[in-house]
């Protein structure tokens, strides 16, 4: 497997654009196939997971075109010949598990694998399910299957007991094609679940409600749209924008939004960073950070749901908090297990404590650099970014987690005057 080389950089400076999110992508790709003629998404990353998806929709028997260079997908979903989605493909990534609702909500029927555990935590379906079920939908789970049956589907009232982000989307994608009126209580906020929303209000669902905690959905019979765009990578963003504040340098995240990162960007000034917004048209910003004196600890970081701090950045921060100067808290309210980055960042020189979901991170004068493996996606880039400050080379290991969820990461960091190269495995000899 590939590896990533970090050396011990510069302040980072300069611009980096952001990419489409891929956590707004993977459901509305799976959305189209709710649609009735073909669809064209754009601002689609260049991403394994994409890759992935676009496998399974082929698997399917829909018809595709991912223009990766122009991030571009092309979707034809009038051709669906198998409703179901195999454990081979949804096992490699639980986004997979998306299909369910719009399979369901079009045609009636669906056979999805379940997806399984998670290096992050557990992350039960069961949410999922009595979503659905909310809908007059019949859900039976065989030999690792949920085969669902929605020939009595119909609009009702479906009320979360967390604002889980994934059942919000499958419940709102088979709610768009069931008969009369579905109310969802405790919806997801996070900007990812108001894109799809928005992606079906364009194909013509009619929908209220999106980006707040009750979302109205009255039921049509037919969806179609030529084109949609992609919200920017919030997370992405949230992730170059904490390289520049671990190095002391100067970078500005083009084309994302500061509506979508308002609790980060709160949080990083109170590490004493500096924080400035510009319009760059259509709804986008350019979002610049600074760092002009040392990091400063922050008394308490609780990861919450949207609009509150996002889990997917809190490694991330971490590895910012791992020099600042005193004690800070990080806690975890999401997922059980993600704090598996900790191991890796105390090899490295930090000193950092977990005590049940949280972390006391007491800042250090330096970090060394190490090998380290990365054990998820953004634990992946917090190792990366704490390698640009570490005394001498870090080597990152298991970066295809990286590939899932950073689009030419090597590239965009060098671009900001970053030491990093991707190391390819030396071939076996015969």
């Amino acid at each position: 497997m590939d590896s990533i080389l970090v050396e011990k950089s510069p302040p980072l400076s300069g611009e980096v654009r952001i990419s489409g999110a891929k956590n707004a992508a993977l459901p509305i790709i799976a959305a189209t196939l709710l649609c009735d003629s073909p669809v064209t998404l754009n601002n689609i990353p260049n991403l394994a997971d994409i890759s992935a998806m676009e496998r399974l929709l082929c698997s399917m028997g829909l018809e595709t075109r991912y223009e990766r260079e122009e991030g571009t997908l092309q979707i034809d979903p009038s051709r669906v010949r198998w409703l179901e989605a195999p454990y081979d493909l949804v096992r490699k990534m639980r986004a997979s598990f998306f299909v369910l609702g719009p399979l369901v909500g079009k045609y009636r029927e669906a056979k999805v694998s379940m997806p399984g555990g998670c290096a992050i935590g557990a992350r039960p379906v069961n949410i999922h399910l009595k979503a659905l079920e909310a809908l007059n939908i019949e859900l039976e789970v065989e030999h690792g299957y949920v085969v669902a049956d929605g020939s009595a589907m119909k609009g009702g009232r479906v009320h979360l007991d967390f604002p889980s982000v994934g059942a919000t989307e499958n419940a709102l994608c088979a709610a768009v094609r069931a008969p009369g009126e579905t109310v969802i209580e405790n919806a997801a906020r996070e900007p990812e679940v108001t894109d799809l929303a928005d992606f079906l209000a364009a194909a013509g669902a009619k929908i209220e409600g999106q980006g707040s905690s009750t979302i109205h959905i009255q039921g049509v019979d037919q969806l179609s749209v030529d084109s949609y765009a992609i919200i920017p990578d919030r997370i992405e963003a949230g992730t170059y924008l904490a390289a520049a504040a671990l190095t002391g340098g100067t970078v500005q995240a083009t084309h994302c939004r500061e509506k979508d990162l308002t609790a980060f960007l709160a949080d990083l000034e109170s590490a004493g960073c500096q924080t400035r917004i510009e319009p760059n048209g259509g709804g986008l910003d350019n979002i610049t950070v600074s760092r002009p004196g040392p990091i400063e600890a922050v008394s308490e970081i609780v990861t919450l749901p949207h609009p509150g701090f996002p889990t997917d950045l809190q490694a991330q921060m971490m590895a910012l908090l791992c020099l600042a100067e005193g004690t800070s808290i990080i806690k975890e309210t999401i997922f059980e297990n993600r704090f598996m980055h900790v191991s890796e960042l105390n090899r490295m020189g930090a000193d950092i404590r977990v005590e049940g979901n949280s972390a006391i991170v007491r800042g250090v004068d330096s970090l060394s650099g190490s090998p380290v493996m990365a054990s998820d996606l953004r634990a992946s880039a917090a190792l990366l970014i704490a390698g640009l400050v570490a005394e001498g080379k870090t080597e990152v290991l298991r970066v295809y987690h990286l590939d899932r969820g950073y689009e030419k990461i090597e590239e965009k960091f060098s671009g900001l005057g970053a030491r990093i190269e991707r190391v390819k495995p030396a071939p076996r000899s015969a």
